[in-house]
């Protein structure tokens, strides 16, 4: 999805910073929209493929914001969230580095309480700031139809849809700062229940014998019918577990929706339970595979309940 270059295009500098499995797809949409673009990331071979197509690498991200119009974020946790805005020791965060009157945008999921904080310190040093955390994992990163939440001051939010709307086939405005990440978080645990019923589902047919592309053919056609059966039921039952979102950053993100849920006495089981599962298996070592690696769970499920048979 690339935009026209035609004089009608308001060409930006933009500074993209986190150009991993789903900022460099993404920032890949605005270079072919016609923008001026800076990219860092902590580890410069993740950005290697930008930089060939023409953007410039930035060995910072305070040099990354030092002249940029608009800076996007794509980082992994909120930790690095708060030290890519607010800084650390001797480097300064983004929002020290940027011009006055440049607009932040935090694309990454997390803490709808940390939006909030980058929002009012980016207000006192004359920038603007949303939460624009993004649902549709690397494929929809590639195909530019990522579905965008954002929180955020309204005025702000007109300025960065012609951006948005290159990357996502969404875009809704959901309210003030931190709305984007409580929507986001909705979101996630939506998926946490449907990607575990989607993987009972798929172990039920493997277990009774049924031709599994058959089978998710019927139901994924019907009622049951998903993104994450029409994506990931196929990887389930295959076993590849290749990432297009890391089971570490379900966690995290579950992590956060529970502590926002337990802040207001909400107990949500479903959510629990997948974030256990998710947990177990990032104990296994498996914290660097895709989320539908929550098929490996039940895997050894089964062979525990062998084992205690055979000891029976």
């Amino acid at each position: 999805m690339a935009w026209s270059t035609n004089k009608e295009v308001n060409l930006m500098k933009i500074t993209f910073i986190g150009t991993g499995v789903m900022g460099g797809a993404m920032a890949g949409h605005l270079m072919a929209a016609g923008h001026d673009l800076t990219v860092y990331n902590r580890t410069k071979a993740k950005a290697e493929a930008l930089i060939r197509k023409g953007a410039r690498w930035a060995e910072t991200a305070e040099e990354a914001a030092a002249d940029a119009e608009v800076v996007i974020t794509m980082v992994g946790f909120p930790k690095d969230v708060e030290s890519v805005y607010f800084g650390e020791e001797a480097h300064p965060g983004i929002i020290e580095a940027a011009p006055a009157g440049a607009l932040l945008i935090d694309m990454t999921t997390t803490s709808p309480s940390l939006s909030v904080r980058i929002a009012k310190k980016a207000a006192m040093a004359g920038l603007s700031a949303l939460d624009a955390p993004v649902s549709g994992g690397d494929v929809g990163a590639r195909a530019g139809t990522l579905s965008i939440m954002v929180g955020g001051d309204p005025a702000a939010f007109e300025k960065a849809q012609p951006l948005l709307k290159a990357m996502g086939s969404q875009v809704i405005y959901e309210g003030g700062p931190g709305s984007g990440q409580h929507t986001k978080m909705a979101n996630q645990i939506a998926i946490a229940g449907t990607v575990a019923g989607v993987c009972e589902a798929v172990k039920y047919g493997q277990m009774m014998g049924l031709d599994i592309d058959k089978m998710l053919g019927s139901i994924g056609a019907g009622a049951a019918g998903s993104w994450q059966m029409a994506n990931l039921a196929p990887k389930m039952a295959a076993g590849d577990y290749d990432p297009g979102f890391y089971v570490k950053h379900m966690i995290k993100d579950l992590t956060i929706a529970g502590n926002e849920s337990d802040a207001k006495d909400i107990h949500l089981l479903v959510l629990e339970t997948v974030r256990t599962m998710y947990k177990a298996l990032r104990r296994r070592g498996m914290g660097e595979c895709g989320t539908q690696a929550i098929a490996a769970y039940y895997d050894q499920a089964e062979a525990d309940a062998a084992d205690d048979l055979d000891e029976a």
